[in-house]
């Protein structure tokens, strides 16, 4: 069972990036998928989590309006970034969680993938 993240990069303030996450080894389409980043220092914070059938989204404050969360019929996962800022830099996790509803909490989710670095300059 493995999730694969990747996409993230150097950007430029006001910038987009748009990050995927793989799924392999078992069939994630009835788990709830979410992101969270983690900034040194800092805990790790959610982002952005969709249902399992991408009918609901839910995003934390500091990225509504500016990410979008979606998936695919390939239990790929997306998160579209834009007008990144400088307090968006982290390392990005994509996580899968067999619960029915979204939650906002790290420590409910039951896969989680590597991480990619997103590091925004001022």
């Amino acid at each position: 069972v493995q999730l694969q993240a990747f996409g993230g990069g150097l950007v430029q303030a006001g910038g987009s990036l748009r990050l995927s996450c793989a799924a392999s080894g078992r069939t994630f389409s009835h788990y709830v998928m979410g992101w969270f980043r983690q900034a040194p220092g800092k805990e790790r914070e959610f982002v952005a989590g969709i249902n399992w059938n991408g009918g609901r989204t839910f995003y934390g404050d500091s990225v509504k309006g500016r990410f979008t969360i979606f998936r695919d019929i390939k239990n790929n996962v997306f998160l579209e970034m834009k007008s990144l800022r400088p307090e968006d830099t982290g390392v990005y996790y994509c996580a899968a969680d067999a619960a029915g509803s979204v939650s906002r909490s790290w420590n409910t989710y039951d896969y989680w993938g590597q991480g990619t670095q997103v590091t925004v300059s001022s």
